[in-house]
């Protein structure tokens, strides 16, 4: 196995990138925050690159989260929990990227490990996967994001309970929850994740990054002020778009859903 803690594997225009520490539940140590920064900033620049699939190595954990052992032993390493440097916080990383990201949780997302998880744009799970935030029991609050995306994901006193009480959430009640689109079996889980991504890598890449912008931009505004956030944005983009261009997209459109079952 590569010494290296992020693997990055780029095919058919996806880009696969591996949290690489199975030995440690792929524990998110300084080592690997920092790599995944550096991947993350190639993947975005990488015009080969149209979409990337996000997940762990193993089956046991697509990320414990941050390194207990290193957060015990290491003077001020705790301050990793509120870090804004990409090259500390695994979240800041992935928004680094421009393109979609699917996350292809392979098994237990924990505290951080949640969070980073909640930073990807879609997930997909096996049935191992469970997610856990234990941020109260550890002792430590959110930094990463998981106190406010949570409840807007699955509704507040679903994110309260979970985070009160340190419960894990099994794969398929993730997916009643709205947490995760798919829940398949272990094997069929990167299958699953190159099929989206070679859907999405289909996309004009730079009308893909727009919308991806977009929607987040919305997300973190009121419902009214990301409907006037659309309005605006699509003003301008559309009245750049020709007549003819929407017609010959159109019936590459109608082919494809031809196709699809």
């Amino acid at each position: 196995m590569s010494d290296d803690v992020i693997l990055c594997e780029v095919a058919d225009g996806v880009a696969t990138v591996t949290l690489n520490r199975p030995q440690a539940m792929n524990a998110l140590n300084r080592a690997l925050r920092q790599r995944l920064a550096e991947v993350m900033r190639k993947v975005d620049a990488d015009d080969a690159v149209r979409a990337v699939i996000l997940t762990g190595a193993g089956e046991r954990a697509f990320t414990a989260g941050l390194d207990l052992k290193e957060l015990g032993s290491e003077a001020g390493a705790l301050g990793s929990a509120n870090a804004t440097d990409p090259a500390d916080n695994p979240v800041k990383a992935i928004e680094l990227c421009r393109k979609p990201v699917i996350g292809a949780i392979n098994g237990v997302a924990i505290t951080g490990g949640f969070e980073v998880a909640l930073a990807c744009d879609v997930l997909v799970a096996s049935t191992h996967v469970r997610f856990a935030d234990t941020h109260a029991r550890v002792g430590i609050v959110p930094g990463w994001g998981l106190s406010q995306k949570l409840s807007r994901m699955i509704g507040i006193s679903r994110a309260k309970e979970l985070a009160f009480t340190g419960n894990f959430l099994d794969a398929a009640t993730a997916q009643a929850w709205g947490l995760v689109n798919h829940v398949v079996e272990p094997d069929a889980l990167l299958p699953l994740a190159r099929k989206l991504a070679g859907d999405m890598a289909g996309i004009d890449p730079t009308f893909l990054a727009n919308y991806k912008r977009l929607i987040d931009d919305g997300y973190a505004h009121s419902f009214g002020e990301g409907l006037a956030l659309e309005a605006e944005r699509s003003s301008a983009a559309n009245s750049a778009v020709a007549p003819e261009e929407v017609e010959a997209r159109r019936a590459v459109v109608q082919e494809r859903g031809r196709g699809q079952s």
